[in-house]
């Protein structure tokens, strides 16, 4: 194991080296102007891990809350010297001469009308996860990828994690034996804002923030953050947060869509204060082996909280635990000696690194719409099988769930007018 551990180490190193050389090269080159669709948290974040990278400046900004405009442009003109161009209407921030990128930070259900426009005006697309809202947008949003021949990158960081990609190359090395079935779980204590409905603030168009998705009352735990707990517009945890790390389990034993879900769960303890299950259990039966979802999102103490963000790898001679930054190995046996690898990893600023390399180089990132697709239809499946109370059986090849049709209706949903869905089959 010894010379396994150095190789692993080698290879931290050797990324961390890269990353830097591709932070001195980029800014050496024409800067990239970057617009960003959504700058009230995670659009942000993505702004200034661009920043960090280097190489870029951000041109433009669009949001439909007026507040995090004027926050969010005095907080770039800090950080760049420049104060950004700003928009209430994302065709107006994309019809702006110059912009070469643009990162898109808004809800999910925004994202398949945003990303398709971007695509439409010759732009590069950063996109936040989930990649779409519902199933049917991810298929509108990959044919538009491909007619329009643009560089996408979807945001599921954890692809970077040195961790996850150590663990990865312990699994493939056999060391831990066949790989007989995943747990994979996020628990925590979910903060809630007043649910009561009421008068949005007069920054924000509520309206306009509703969009495609129906309109339902402003209240202050469904507007903005918290936005990932609400059935019309973030689907839930799993949607949100777990799909990070039911990602990295397809990246990590190159997996791609489960065959059948099945799922159980529900409202326990947030009842009329979240829309989406705060407790949840699923099984992805995949054709290489069953992966299990696990979700709490009340407090209930945990026995052993190092372990309630992670993967379990389950194998015959030994189970590994990764997270974002540790990995551990538990080898079958009394007398086994357990052991804990270390390893941090900027995973926003070198996935954005990764993504402005291949806008210059005209290659394709780590993360491209089809994984990005897999991935977000896999987690949208077990909502579909939740709300159902059904079994999926889900044919890959056709993109279609079999046999269901009560399940079937729920890999689309009907735009509210005027907006219009982009994927116009069934």
């Amino acid at each position: 194991m010894k010379t396994t551990r150095r190789v692993f180490l080698g290879t931290a190193v050797a990324s961390s080296m890269a990353l830097a050389g591709s932070v001195r090269g980029a800014a050496e080159e024409r800067k990239l102007k970057i617009g960003v669709i959504g700058v009230g948290w995670y659009g942000m974040v993505d702004a200034k891990a661009a920043l960090k990278v280097g190489g870029v400046e951000v041109a433009a900004i669009c949001d439909v809350d007026s507040e995090h405009l004027t926050k969010s442009a005095d907080e770039l003109e800090k950080l760049q010297g420049k104060r950004p161009k700003t928009f209430k209407h994302y065709e107006k921030m994309l019809d702006e001469k110059g912009l070469d990128i643009v990162i898109i930070g808004t809800p999910p259900h925004w994202h398949a009308l945003q990303f398709i426009a971007a695509l439409e005006r010759g732009l590069d697309v950063y996109c936040e996860k989930p990649l779409s809202y519902d199933i049917r947008e991810g298929r509108a949003m990959i044919e538009a990828a491909k007619k329009h021949g643009r560089i996408v990158q979807i945001g599921f960081q954890r692809r970077q994690s040195q961790a996850m990609k150590q663990a990865k190359e312990f699994l493939a090395s056999g060391e831990a034996g066949k790989i007989v079935q995943v747990e994979a779980q996020i628990h925590y204590q979910a903060g809630t804002k007043d649910a009561t409905p009421q008068d949005p603030p007069t920054v924000l168009d509520w309206d306009l923030w509703c969009g495609p998705g129906p309109k339902i009352p402003y209240s202050p735990q469904v507007g903005h953050h918290n936005w990932r707990l609400e059935k019309t517009s973030g689907h839930g945890h799993l949607v949100d947060w777990g799909i990070h790390l039911i990602d990295a389990t397809r990246m990590i034993l190159g997996l791609s869509m489960p065959r059948q879900v099945t799922a159980a769960g529900g409202l326990y303890y947030l009842k009329d204060k979240i829309t989406t299950p705060d407790s949840l259990t699923v099984h992805f039966e995949f054709d290489e082996l069953p992966v299990v979802w696990r979700h709490r999102l009340w407090g209930a103490q945990e026995y052993n909280p190092e372990v309630s963000n992670g993967i379990f790898f389950y194998g015959d001679k030994a189970t590994v635990f990764v997270n974002d930054s540790r990995w551990v190995v538990l080898p079958k046996g009394k007398k086994a000696k357990r052991e804990e690898h270390e390893v941090h990893t900027d995973l926003g600023t070198k996935h954005m690194a990764d993504f402005l390399e291949a806008v210059r180089s005209r290659k394709q990132p780590c993360c491209v719409i089809e994984d990005g697709y897999r991935s977000t239809a896999t987690v949208l499946l077990a909502m579909i099988a939740q709300e159902s109370g059904s079994v999926v059986d889900w044919d890959e090849t056709k993109e279609q769930i079999a046999g269901n049709a009560d399940a079937a209706k729920l890999l689309k949903r009907e735009y509210r007018a005027p907006w219009k869905h982009p994927y116009q089959g069934s």
